[in-house]
């Protein structure tokens, strides 16, 4: 591959993806002792993916992949102590964030404020929604395997989801603006044929 054939808006979207996966790293690193700990950039990293990647298999596996890479080193460093490549339930984590994804292809067409607030929104939503079978289910799970069960492991999870939904309006904020604003400035960011 020569370096004419290389995008330079996808090594700039991959950028902006690796640096939030990046910070939740480091902040993630004393879960126990960081109260920005849930105050994560997943819910920007999949809206931006699938806002900005024209391909589809691009919105999809490199969001997932650096959610992936980012829970392989945090199992290793802060949670198990050991080389955990996929943990109990984890199915439920990314078929909530593909569908994250989803929302920021269809949702953030046009970066405006106000898609920007709805489909973090709605992201959070499916967070919550589609993450808490992972807790509810597991066999450890602390919450009886009934509707109520569900039910309150879904009210149990609303201090996490507050704090998913401001770290996903915050981090949204700083990856569309930063990168509406370059796009503004350079224009080898625009998409093909704008």
């Amino acid at each position: 591959m020569s370096l004419q054939k290389i995008n330079p808006r996808t090594i700039v979207l991959l950028v902006f993806i690796v640096a939030a996966a990046a910070t939740r790293i480091l902040f993630s690193l004393e879960p126990d002792l960081s109260p920005i700990a849930t105050f994560t950039p997943l819910g920007a990293m999949a809206l931006f993916g699938g806002a900005y990647f024209q391909k589809t298999y691009k919105a999809y596996l490199f969001p997932l992949l650096t959610l992936w890479l980012g829970d392989v080193i945090l199992n290793r460093v802060a949670y198990y102590n050991e080389w955990v490549f996929f943990y109990e339930g984890f199915y439920f984590t990314y078929g909530a964030f593909a569908l994250m994804v989803l929302t920021g292809q269809y949702m953030i067409r046009k970066a405006s404020v106000t898609n920007i607030a709805l489909a973090s929104l709605v992201a959070t939503l499916i967070h919550w929604i589609g993450t808490s079978p992972g807790c509810f289910l597991i066999p450890e799970s602390i919450y009886p395997k009934t509707v109520g069960g569900y039910f309150t492991s879904l009210v149990a999870a609303i201090p996490y989801e507050k704090n998913f939904l401001l770290g996903t309006l915050g981090y949204s904020g700083v990856m569309f603006g930063l990168f509406e604003w370059m796009k503004m400035k350079f224009g080898a960011l625009r998409p093909a044929g704008v």
